[in-house]
C-alpha cells in the first residue's frame, strides 16, 4: 500500500531523502512506537500535525474507561464516599490531560 489518499488529495509525489543508518532506525523506531508509517512520520512533523502514540490512546481510552466507573460508583453510593471518588477523578482527568497535551507536542 505504498500509496494511500490525504483527505482529497491522493499521495502522488515521491521525495528521496539521504539518511545514515542511525537516522533511518530513530525514524522507523518513532513511526512503530507511532503506529503509523515513516512517511506519515514525516509529513506530520513538518506539517505541523500531532503524532499519537498508540500507547497513548490505548492508556487515555482506559483511564476514560476508570472515570467512567469511578462516577458511577459516586453516583451509586450516593455520595458516600465522595471525597475520594471527586480526587480520583481529578487525578485521572489531569493525566488525561497531560498525555493529550504530551502527543500533540510529538
Amino acid at each position: 500500500m505504498p500509496f494511500q489518499k490525504s483527505a482529497v488529495e491522493p499521495l502522488d509525489a515521491v521525495i528521496n531523502v539521504r539518511l545514515t543508518v542511525s537516522e533511518k532506525v530513530r525514524l522507523q523506531e518513532d513511526a512503530d512506537f507511532a503506529g503509523i508509517s515513516m512517511s506519515a512520520l514525516v509529513r506530520r512533523r513538518y506539517f505541523g500535525r500531532p503524532i499519537i502514540a498508540n500507547a497513548d490512546v490505548v492508556t487515555i481510552k482506559e483511564l476514560r474507561r476508570l472515570g467512567g466507573q469511578l462516577k458511577h460508583i459516586h453516583n451509586e453510593s450516593g455520595g458516600a464516599h465522595s471525597q475520594a471518588t471527586a480526587g480520583a477523578l481529578r487525578a485521572v482527568t489531569a493525566y488525561i490531560e497531560r498525555l493529550s497535551c504530551d502527543r500533540q507536542k510529538g
